[in-house]
C-alpha cells in the first residue's frame, strides 16, 4: 500500500508541476483532436474506397503516400516555423514571429509549383512501378488530383506552426475539424455519386482531400489576420521576403524537411514493394497502417506539444524544464500506446469490422485474415513509436535537425529499404517477413532518439538569434487573447 501511495504522490506532483502532465495536456488536447480528426478522415476515406472496390483502396495507399512523400519535404521545411515561433515567443521577441511565418509561406509557393509540374507525369510514374493494371489506373488519377492541393497543405503547415508556437493550439483543432467535416461529406458524395454529384470513385476521394486542404488554409488565414494577433506579432507587416531569416529557416528547416522526406520515402518504398506481391497483400497493408494511424496520429499532437514546450523553455534559457516536459510527454505516450497495443492483439476484429461492413464478403475474407496478423506486428512496435515521437520532437524543438536527418537517412536505407527488398524479392519470404523488417526498423528508431536525447547535446542548441536583456517568463497561456 505504501508503494502505491508513493507512486500516487509522484504522479500527482508530475501532474501539477511546471512542465508536467497538466501543462502538456492543456497544450496537446486540441492537437490530439486535430491529428485525430486527420486520422479519422483518412480512415473513413479508405473505408469508403474499400466499399467502392478493392482495387480503389489498394490504389489509394501507394498514390497517396508517393504524393505525400514529395510534399513532405516542403511540409517539414515550412513546418519548422513552429520551433522558431516557440523560441521567439519564449524569449519575448514577438516582433520576429510574423516575419518567420511569411518565410514559411514562400516555401509553400515553391511546393505548389513543384507538385503541379509533377502531376502530368503520373501515368508514366505508376507504369514504372508496375502494380496490377486494375490498380495502376486509379493510382495515376489519385496522384494527379492530390498534386493540386500541395500549396494550401504546405501553407497550412507553416500557419499551424505559428499557432502551436504561441500555444494557441485550439485554432489548429478548429481548422482540422472543419477540414475533416468537409472531406467526409464530399468523400461520400463524390465517390458514390450522391446528392446529384457524379460517381467519381477514387478521383472523387482526391478532389475531396484537396478541397479540405483549402478549407484548413482559409480557417488559419481568417484567425491569423485578426487585429489582436496582427498587432502583437506583426503578421501583415512581416510579409516582405527576408533573405537572412529565410536562409536561417532553411538551415534548420531543410534537414527537418529532408528527414521527413526520407522517412516517408522509405515507408513509400515499403508499400510499393508490398504492392508487387498482389492486391490482397497491398490492401491488408493499407488497412493495417490506416487502423494504426487512427491511434498513432493523436500522439503526433503530443509530440508537437513536447516540441513547443522544449522550444519555449529553451527560449527562456530553462533546459531543465525542457527536459522535464519531454519526460512527461513520454510517460503519457507509453500509457496510451500500451493500451492500444493490447487492443490490437486482443480485439483486432473491432478495428477491421468497419472495412468489412459493405465490402464483398468473399473478396474481403483473405484481406481481413491477413490484416489481423499484421496488427500484431503493429502492437509490437507501438511503445517504440512513443520513443520516436517524443524524443525526436524534443531534440528537433531545440534545433538538432541535422542529427535527425543523418540518422534517419542511414537507418531507413540499412534497416528498412534494403532488408525489405531482400526478404521479399531475393529470399522470397513473403509479406510477414517484410513486416518483421518494418517492425525492427520502428524499434531501432525509437531507441536511437532516446539515446540522443539522453546525451543532452540538444540542451545548448538554439535556432534564434541571441537577444540581450531581461527575458520575461511567458508560457503558452500568456499569449494574446483569442
Amino acid at each position: 500500500m505504501e508503494f502505491m501511495a508513493s507512486i500516487g504522490r509522484r504522479l500527482g506532483r508530475r501532474f501539477r508541476s511546471e512542465g508536467g502532465y497538466r501543462e502538456l495536456i492543456v497544450l496537446a488536447l486540441p492537437l490530439f483532436v486535430s491529428t485525430g480528426s486527420w486520422a479519422i478522415q483518412h480512415f473513413i476515406d479508405r473505408m469508403f474506397l474499400n466499399w467502392y472496390s478493392s482495387a480503389a483502396v489498394a490504389a489509394a495507399m501507394p498514390a497517396g503516400i508517393l504524393n505525400f512523400t514529395l510534399v513532405s519535404f516542403f511540409m517539414g521545411t515550412a513546418g519548422y516555423v513552429s520551433t522558431f515561433v516557440a523560441q521567439y515567443f519564449g524569449s519575448g521577441e514577438h516582433r520576429m514571429i510574423g516575419k518567420v511565418v511569411w518565410q514559411g509561406l514562400y516555401i509553400a509557393l515553391i511546393a505548389g509549383a513543384a507538385l503541379l509540374a509533377t502531376a502530368p507525369f503520373s501515368g508514366e510514374i505508376f507504369d514504372l512501378i508496375g502494380h496490377d493494371p486494375a490498380v495502376r489506373a486509379g493510382e495515376a488519377v489519385y496522384f494527379r488530383v492530390l498534386c493540386l492541393g500541395a500549396a494550401p497543405l504546405v501553407a497550412s503547415s507553416a500557419l499551424s506552426g505559428f499557432f502551436s508556437g504561441i500555444g494557441k493550439t485550439w485554432v489548429i483543432m478548429a481548422a482540422n475539424v472543419a477540414a475533416t467535416a468537409v472531406n467526409l461529406v464530399l468523400d461520400y458524395m463524390l465517390i458514390f455519386g450522391a446528392a446529384g454529384f457524379p460517381e467519381m470513385g477514387i478521383q472523387g476521394a482526391g478532389i475531396a482531400t484537396v478541397v479540405s486542404s483549402c478549407v484548413a488554409f482559409l480557417v488559419y488565414c481568417a484567425v491569423i489576420l485578426r487585429p489582436s494577433y496582427n498587432a502583437r506579432y506583426r503578421n501583415l507587416a512581416g510579409w516582405r521576403f527576408d533573405p537572412s531569416l529565410f536562409r536561417r529557416l532553411l538551415r534548420y528547416g531543410l534537414p527537418n524537411g529532408t528527414q521527413f522526406f526520407i522517412e516517408v520515402a522509405a515507408f513509400a518504398l515499403f508499400v510499393l514493394f508490398v504492392g508487387r506481391l498482389g492486391i490482397t497483400e497491398l490492401a491488408a497493408t493499407n488497412i493495417a497502417f490506416n487502423i494504426n494511424t487512427v491511434a498513432f496520429m493523436p500522439m503526433i499532437g503530443l509530440g508537437i506539444a513536447v516540441s513547443v514546450l522544449v522550444g519555449q523553455n529553451l527560449g527562456r534559457d530553462r533546459p531543465d524544464l525542457a527536459q522535464y516536459s519531454a519526460w512527461s510527454g513520454f510517460h503519457l505516450t507509453v500509457y496510451y500506446m500500451g493500451a492500444v497495443a493490447f487492443l490490437y492483439v486482443a480485439f483486432p476484429e473491432i478495428f477491421i469490422a468497419p472495412y468489412a461492413a459493405r465490402a464483398d464478403a468473399a473478396e474481403f475474407a483473405p484481406i481481413a485474415e491477413m490484416t489481423e496478423v499484421l496488427l500484431k506486428f503493429v502492437a509490437v512496435y507501438c511503445v517504440f513509436d512513443a520513443m520516436n515521437i517524443v524524443f525526436a520532437s524534443a531534440i528537433k524543438g531545440a534545433g538538432d535537425t541535422r542529427f535527425v536527418m543523418i540518422a534517419i537517412s542511414i537507418l531507413s536505407v540499412v534497416a528498412l529499404v534494403v532488408p525489405t527488398y531482400l526478404v521479399l524479392f531475393v529470399l522470397d519470404l513473403g509479406i510477414y517477413a517484410g513486416w518483421a523488417v518494418a517492425t525492427l526498423f520502428a524499434c531501432l528508431m525509437g531507441l536511437m532518439f532516446l539515446f540522443r536525447f539522453l546525451g543532452g547535446k540538444w540542451k545548448s542548441m538554439r535556432v534564434i538569434e541571441e537577444f540581450h536583456g531581461v527575458i520575461p517568463p511567458v508560457m503558452p497561456e500568456g499569449g494574446v487573447e483569442a
